[in-house]
């Protein structure tokens, strides 16, 4: 048997830059720098040019939630011909991917990369409808994600969720999301420095989506009163409220906005430790991009985080909601920080993105052949 041709669906993808973009670019070049063949359908953007094998669809904005939009329900002509399916969302675009799966016999994989319920926040507008949003999500996720024939799980953690939460038979197979360990490594930070005139002093971060689900307020209230300079990298939501918020707990936060993805290895070298307050991560990609140039994690024990950071060697984890063991633990990681940098390097192959598409290699080609053995019955 040969190795599967892919059709990927994905309802973000660029400009849109955050962890599933990241995801979806960077296995897709992993897998074509084999020789095999990904295609991939996501919303159109006036931003992004589609390169060889991209094939936009017609999209509208997602007026609760900044930066996504919502793609229409169309299967391009050019991806028919795929040996296997893989849907990166549930919605839109994903759907798409169902029905070409469906229509065509083809074998569905599916990654779970967002618990989607913990976004019903930013489309309620009190506490009951928030509860009703999350109960349909719930639900939705167990419909469309009872349809593949395999989910993908990026850290064990999220698969426990996937069974116990969303409640499916389904197959749950865990592949880390990976890091382009060849990009992430430490650099030189001299002109990053220069750049945003950031002093020799200790420096704490975060960088991704400025969103409240995130908690990143949980930073600025930790670090009141620390003698560090605290940067944030990205954008979203909740920004003008965490600029206000730093200025109420004097702390000299520097909002960076969105960086260049050429410029993410200097900004995680200057850090001295990455903050990641999170609660929803499926993964938490950037943690392991940290990982990969030196820095250590101090971020909340929940979720994926509580796989990802390897407690007491490539950082801290703290209870969450908890900002005084947040504070000391970000105290003592920068006390403890060569030690935790050189078992972050130690780690470093274990990162790579490569690692995760052997995986996805393997698990392609197994749920084809069960596929074809289904037909043959």
């Amino acid at each position: 048997m040969g190795t599967p041709s892919v059709a990927a669906f994905t309802d973000t993808y660029l400009p849109t830059v955050n962890g599933v973009t990241y995801t979806v670019k960077s296995w897709r070049e992993a897998w074509e720098s084999r020789g095999h063949t990904m295609d991939l359908v996501y919303p159109k953007a006036s931003e992004h040019d589609p390169g060889d094998g991209e094939y936009p669809v017609r999209s509208v904005r997602f007026p609760f939630y900044e930066g996504y939009r919502l793609g229409a329900p169309q299967v391009p002509d050019a991806v028919t011909d795929a040996d296997v399916v893989h849907t990166h969302t549930p919605f839109g675009v994903g759907l798409s991917g169902l029905r070409l799966a469906r229509s065509n016999d083809l074998p569905l994989v599916a990654s779970y990369h967002t618990p989607t319920s913990e976004y019903a926040e930013y489309i309620a507008f009190n506490g009951a409808i928030e509860r009703t949003v999350r109960r349909w999500a719930r639900t939705y996720e167990r419909w469309f994600f009872g349809r593949a024939d395999l989910v993908i799980a990026p850290s064990e953690r999220t698969r426990d969720h996937i069974r116990e939460a969303v409640g499916i038979d389904t197959e749950v197979a865990v592949v880390p999301n990976g890091v382009d360990i060849d990009r992430f490594r430490p650099v030189d930070t001299d002109d990053f420095r220069d750049r945003y005139d950031i002093g020799d002093g200790p420096v704490v971060g975060y960088t991704g989506r400025h969103g409240y689900e995130k908690c990143l307020s949980d930073v600025l209230a930790a670090t009141g009163g620390m003698d560090v300079t605290v940067l944030f990298g990205g954008d979203g939501p909740a920004r003008e409220d965490l600029e206000a918020r730093a200025e109420r707990h004097d702390v000299d936060a520097r909002f960076l906005g969105f960086l260049d993805r050429e410029e993410l290895p200097a900004f995680y070298s200057t850090l001295d430790i990455f903050a990641f307050p999170s609660p929803v991560e499926t993964q938490g990609l950037v943690a392991l991009e940290a990982n990969a140039c030196g820095t250590p994690v101090v971020g909340v024990d929940t979720g994926a985080l509580s796989d990802t950071i390897v407690d007491g060697e490539t950082g801290y984890r703290y209870p969450q909601g908890d900002i005084e063991s947040f504070r000391d633990l970000l105290e003592r990681a920068l006390q403890e920080r060569d030690r935790l940098s050189q078992t972050c390097l130690d780690r470093r192959e274990q990162l790579s993105v490569e690692h995760s598409v052997d995986r996805l290699e393997d698990l392609y080609e197994s749920v084809l052949a069960d596929s074809k053995t289904t037909l043959l019955r």
